[in-house]
């Protein structure tokens, strides 16, 4: 199953590593999903690096060796091979910092992975959280 990473997703994988991060692991076993995002979104965990090492118990080492491990997951996908679907998804995304990854959802027709609450007020994109996530890997 293809799935679209939002950026909030690598947030908590980052800084809690609870239910977020035994997703990546489990699936690196499984391979359950193909997971893909807008390629800025490395640059923008890379941004926020500083901030995520005030709320986390990692060392910078160690932070770094889990974003390695992400990294490795997750395909990033040139905005250039979505960019023709920006408009529709400006009209489909409840939030505007989130319209690359329904452009991309929408490009490749497939759902987000996102805890956030608010991009589930929408019919275009299937939106799951974590906890579906976790149901799906459980047999």
């Amino acid at each position: 199953m293809l799935l679209v990473i939002d950026a909030n997703v690598l947030f908590a994988a980052l800084i809690a590593r609870g239910g977020t991060f035994r997703v990546f692991v489990t699936n690196r076993i499984l391979r359950k999903f193909r997971f893909i995002a807008p390629e800025y979104l490395f640059i923008e965990i890379r941004e926020h690096f500083d901030e995520i090492m005030t709320k986390t118990e990692l060392s910078q080492e160690e932070l770094e060796a889990v974003l390695n491990f992400l990294e490795e997951q997750i395909e990033t996908i040139p905005f250039e091979e979505f960019d023709d679907m920006y408009g529709e998804a400006k009209n489909v995304s409840p939030d505007p910092d989130d319209v690359p990854y329904f452009a991309l959802a929408l490009k490749m027709n497939c759902a987000i992975w996102s805890n956030d609450r608010k991009l589930r007020g929408q019919d275009a994109v299937k939106v799951y959280t974590t906890q579906e996530i976790i149901q799906m890997l459980e047999f």
